[in-house]
């Protein structure tokens, strides 16, 4: 399967009502795949660009890392850190 037909990697939202839910540069590769991060359990270990508030709460408003679609395999990627972490030993 060539990477042009990969069309599973890439979903646009542009009708919700929280579209863009972050700043892009460009709108036309923004990905609604990962709406809600998967990666956001993961902490500091999850790879994007987020600050954690005076509270301690992870704030991810500045980033965009699962919105991107080249990052569709970096994403899963991360899902297997997580994946195993939560396995029982």
């Amino acid at each position: 399967m060539n990477e042009a037909s990969k069309n599973f990697k890439f979903f646009q939202h542009s009708a919700c009502e929280y579209f863009p839910c972050h700043h892009a540069d460009d709108l036309s590769e923004f990905n609604c795949l990962f709406c809600y991060c998967p990666l956001y359990a993961l902490g500091k270990d999850c790879g994007g660009n987020f600050v954690y508030t005076d509270k301690g709460v992870k704030n991810c408003t500045h980033c965009n890392f699962p919105h991107k679609k080249e990052n569709y395999d970096g994403v899963l990627e991360k899902l297997a850190t997580l994946i195993e972490r939560t396995k029982i030993d």
